[in-house]
């Protein structure tokens, strides 16, 4: 990380991440957003599923999902769609419950997870056939 802004988030988020879920925010979650995920963000499965229709995800097309967390929504645009997912966040708990989730859900064929801040990604230009960012302020 190279500014004070993204170690204090890290700091900030370190102990949110390492929070694991248990029923009763399973069931807040279900409750809602419509869907239990593990989540850490407010994006509802409505307002996902408006994302994949927006975006036309498909099966061949590559996902950035910027300030994953955990995964939502990201996860769940590729299980809905069948695209392929890259998350990118900086919190490294966040990330490894994703792809725990991700295994959960049978996705870990068509999901990567990569430590990166949003001000700082490292990905060529273009690489990306569609970008989502939920949730997030950067």
């Amino acid at each position: 990380m190279t500014s004070r802004d993204e170690r204090e988030a890290l700091e900030r988020f370190r102990d949110r991440y390492a929070t694991t879920a248990n029923d009763a925010a399973a069931a807040i979650e279900q409750q809602v957003l419509g869907a239990a995920w593990g989540a850490n963000g407010y994006t509802t499965v409505d307002q996902a599923d408006e994302l994949a229709r927006r975006l036309a995800l498909r099966p061949d097309h590559l996902l950035l999902d910027v300030g994953t967390g955990r995964g939502w929504p990201g996860l769940y645009l590729a299980a809905r769609t069948g695209c392929r997912l890259v998350g990118a966040d900086m919190p490294l708990d966040g990330l490894r419950a994703a792809m725990v989730q991700a295994g959960h859900q049978r996705l870990r064929p068509q999901v990567a997870m990569v430590a990166a801040s949003a001000a700082n990604l490292p990905f060529r230009r273009q690489a990306f056939d569609a970008i989502v960012h939920t949730d997030v302020l950067c």
